[in-house]
C-alpha cells in the first residue's frame, strides 16, 4: 500500500514501484498531479491504452482494479504491431 503522491517526484515513485510489483515489461507513463490524462480518457482506478501514431486510442482496456490486464495489451500489441512479448 502507497501513501497518496504529493509532488510529480513521488507520484514517479510509486508508479516505478507498482510497475515493479506487477512486473511489467511495458513503457509505463505517469500523469500529472492535475490528473490531465485520467480527466480525458477515463483511466481511474487503472486502465491501459494503446494510442497510434496519430494521437489516436487504438486499444482501450478495462477500468481497473479487475479490468487492469497487463497481458491482453501485450497479447494485442503482439497481434497489431508485431511486439514481442
Amino acid at each position: 500500500m502507497f501513501a497518496q503522491p504529493t509532488s510529480f517526484l513521488n507520484r514517479r515513485e510509486v508508479a516505478s514501484g507498482c510497475s515493479k510489483a506487477l512486473k511489467l515489461t511495458m513503457p509505463c507513463l505517469v500523469d500529472d498531479m492535475k490528473n490531465t490524462v485520467d480527466n480525458a480518457y477515463a483511466g481511474w482506478p487503472e486502465r491501459l491504452f494503446v494510442i497510434d501514431k496519430s494521437g489516436r486510442i487504438a486499444y482501450a482496456g478495462k477500468q481497473g482494479p479487475w479490468g487492469f490486464k497487463p497481458e491482453h495489451v501485450a497479447d494485442w500489441l503482439q497481434e497489431h504491431v508485431g511486439l514481442p512479448r
